[in-house]
C-alpha cells in the first residue's frame, strides 16, 4: 500500500488529503498537524473575537475523528515534523509527548503555511498574532480586561481585527508604518477606506514608525505614545520554509518553496502547497506570494490528482481578494497602478463612481471602481473597488474577464443580470468598458495627481459642475463653466488648452467631446472628476 504523508492541514493539506482519498482508496494517507486543529476556518477567526460568529465550534470544520470515519485518513494533531530524510524517504515526527518516531513515505506533501512576521522591537514578546485557533484563544484572553488595543499593521487582517475589537467597545488604534493602509490599493482608493474606518471610531496612524512596545503603550519615532493595554501584530506573513530548507529543497527568489507546474519541489517525491509556495503571477508569469485560501485549495486538489496519476497543471494567480470593515467592502484583483508603473508598463487608468444598482431604486450607494489597463493591448491588468454593496460581484466579474482574456473595452459588451434592485441597465462593469473604449479611440484623460502639472504647463482647468457644487468645494486654480452653458460661453476658452472636470467624470466626458466638436484640439478630461481628486489629496 503506497503512503502519502502530508505535513500541515487546514486549506492546502486537507484539500490534498480528502481529494486524494476520493481518487485512491488503496492508499495510506497520514496528516501531521502541529496545532490542535487540523481543519478550521482561519478566515473566520477575527469574527469570533467580537462574537459575530458566536460559537467557536462553528470555526472547526473537521476533526481527526470525522476525517477518519469519512475518509479513512490518519490525522495526528499536536505533532510536529522536525526533519526529512529525502534519501530514505523518511520524516522524523515529534509527538505530543515529546517522543520522536519515523514515518516512511512514497510521496510527501508540505503544507506548513506561513508564519506571522514579527518586527525586531523591544517588547515585541508582548504582542499577539492571529493565525490559528490557539492564537484566537490567546487574543480573547489577552484583551479581556484591556480598554485600549493597538494593532500593528494596516492590512486585511489588521482591519478585520480592528472592526471586531471596536465592536467590543475597545479603543482601537491601527499603526501603519507606510503612507497608507491596505497596500494592495492605490492611495486614492485606500483613503476611502481609511476615512470610513476613522468615522467608525478607529484611530488610524500612518507613517507610524514604532521604536518600542511598553507595558501599557507603544512608543513612536516622532515622540508620540499610543495607549495599548494589549498589542496585536498583523504586519503580514512569510512562508514557513524551515523544514524545506533543512531538507535541502530549493527556494524561489521571494523566499517561498519553488515548485513546478504540478506543485513538485526540487525533489520529485515531495510536493508543496499553499502559503509556503511561490506561485506564477497571472500578469507577467513571475513568482509571487499569494497567501490565499482559495489558491491553497486549488493547489491541494491538483496535487492529489497528480499523485493519482493525472496529467494536470496549475494556473497562475491573480490575487483576487476582498475585505469588509464596518459595512464597507474593499475588493482587489491583479496589479494596482503602483505595481504596473514600477514594472515599466504603459498604462491607462480608469476611475468611476457609479451606484451599485438603479439609482431610482431605494438603497442605491456608490461603488468606487478603478481599472488598470495596458495601453498597448487594452488588457486588464487589475482592478480595485470600494463600496457598501456590490463590490464582490464587480471584482469577480473582472477577475473572470481577466482569466478569459477579455479586454477592457469588451467589458462594455458583457451581458449582466439586470433588475433595479440588483444592477443597472448600464452596469458599472459596462460603464468601465465604455470609458476604456473611448480611450482606445483617442479620448484623453488625466489623473488626479497630474492636475498641478497641467496648471504649471499653462492649461486652463474648467469645472463644468453647477455653481452650487463649485461653491461647495473646488480644485484650486479652476474656473467654473457649467456644462449646460458651454455652447453659449465657449469663446471664453478660445486659444486655451483645456483640462475639464465634473464630480465623477461623466459630465467632464460630455464637455470634452462638446469642446472638441466646437474645434478645440487640446482637451483632456480629469479621470474620476473632483471626487477622485479629493480622495487622492485628502491624506497627502
Amino acid at each position: 500500500m503506497p503512503t502519502t504523508v502530508i505535513i500541515g492541514g487546514v486549506a492546502g493539506g486537507m484539500s490534498t488529503a480528502t481529494r486524494l482519498r476520493r481518487k485512491d482508496e488503496q492508499r495510506r494517507i497520514i496528516v501531521i498537524e502541529s496545532s490542535g486543529y487540523v481543519s478550521f476556518a482561519n478566515c473566520g477567526l477575527p469574527y469570533h473575537i467580537s462574537g459575530t460568529i458566536a460559537e467557536r465550534s462553528s470555526l472547526l470544520l473537521q476533526t481527526p475523528e470525522s476525517l477518519a470515519a469519512r475518509f479513512n485518513i490518519d490525522v495526528r494533531v499536536n505533532q510536529r515534523a522536525i526533519a526529512i530524510d529525502r534519501q530514505r524517504q523518511e520524516v522524523t515526527v515529534r509527538d505530543d509527548q515529546g517522543d520522536t518516531y519515523l514515518l516512511n513515505y512514497d510521496t510527501l506533501v508540505l503544507s506548513p503555511g506561513a508564519e506571522p512576521f514579527l518586527p525586531d522591537l523591544p517588547g515585541i514578546e508582548r504582542s499577539l498574532t492571529l493565525r490559528s485557533v490557539e492564537d484566537l484563544d490567546r487574543i480573547i484572553d489577552g484583551i479581556k480586561d484591556a480598554q485600549s488595543v493597538a494593532l500593528i499593521g494596516g492590512g486585511f487582517i489588521g482591519i478585520e481585527v480592528a472592526e471586531n475589537l471596536q465592536k467590543l467597545g475597545k479603543k482601537v488604534t491601527i499603526l501603519e508604518k507606510t503612507q497608507q493602509i491596505l497596500s494592495p490599493l492605490d492611495p486614492e482608493m485606500s483613503a476611502i477606506v481609511r476615512r470610513h474606518i476613522a468615522d467608525n471610531g478607529v484611530t488610524v496612524l500612518t507613517n507610524a514608525s514604532i521604536t518600542a512596545i511598553g507595558e501599557k503603550n507603544i512608543e513612536l519615532s516622532d515622540g508620540r505614545t499610543v495607549l495599548a493595554d494589549a498589542v496585536i501584530t498583523a504586519i503580514g506573513v512569510r512562508p514557513a520554509t524551515e523544514l524545506a530548507e533543512t531538507a535541502g529543497l530549493d527556494l524561489g527568489p521571494l523566499g517561498g518553496i519553488a515548485v513546478d507546474d504540478q506543485q513538485r519541489t526540487s525533489d520529485p517525491k515531495i510536493f508543496a502547497v499553499g502559503d509556503v509556495t511561490e506561485k506564477p503571477d497571472a500578469i507577467n508569469g513571475q513568482p509571487s506570494l499569494a497567501p490565499l485560501a482559495q489558491s491553497a485549495n486549488r493547489q491541494g486538489r491538483l496535487i492529489a490528482d497528480v499523485i493519482a496519476g493525472e496529467d494536470v497543471a496549475r494556473r497562475p494567480v491573480l490575487g483576487t481578494a476582498i475585505v469588509g470593515a464596518f459595512g464597507l467592502a474593499t475588493g482587489v484583483v491583479g496589479w494596482n497602478e503602483k505595481r504596473a508603473r514600477s514594472q515599466g508598463r504603459d498604462i491607462r487608468i480608469i476611475h468611476l463612481h457609479p451606484v451599485q444598482h438603479a439609482g431610482y431604486y431605494p438603497g442605491a450607494s456608490p461603488i468606487h471602481l478603478k481599472l488598470v489597463v495596458d495601453a498597448n493591448n487594452d488588457a486588464i491588468l487589475g482592478a480595485q473597488a470600494v463600496g457598501r454593496d456590490g463590490v464582490d460581484k464587480r471584482i469577480d466579474v473582472i477577475s473572470t474577464a481577466m482569466s478569459a482574456g477579455i479586454s477592457a473595452s469588451r467589458l462594455a459588451d458583457l451581458e449582466l443580470a439586470y433588475a433595479p434592485q440588483f444592477g443597472s441597465a448600464k452596469d458599472p462593469i459596462n460603464m468601465a468598458g465604455f470609458i476604456a473604449e473611448n480611450l482606445v479611440k483617442g479620448e484623453r484623460n488625466a489623473q488626479w495627481y497630474e492636475v498641478s502639472d497641467y496648471l504649471e504647463q499653462g492649461w486652463t482647468l474648467v469645472d463644468v459642475r453647477t455653481p452650487a457644487e463649485y461653491e461647495h468645494g473646488a480644485i484650486p486654480g479652476s474656473m467654473n463653466l457649467p456644462l449646460d452653458d458651454i455652447r453659449e460661453r465657449y469663446q471664453e476658452l478660445a486659444g486655451h488648452k483645456v483640462l475639464v472636470h465634473c464630480q465623477v467624470g461623466l459630465r467632464g466626458h460630455i464637455a470634452a467631446t462638446l469642446l472638441q466638436n466646437l474645434g478645440f484640439t487640446d482637451v483632456v478630461n480629469l479621470d474620476g472628476g473632483y471626487l477622485t481628486w479629493s480622495q487622492g489629496t485628502c491624506y497627502q
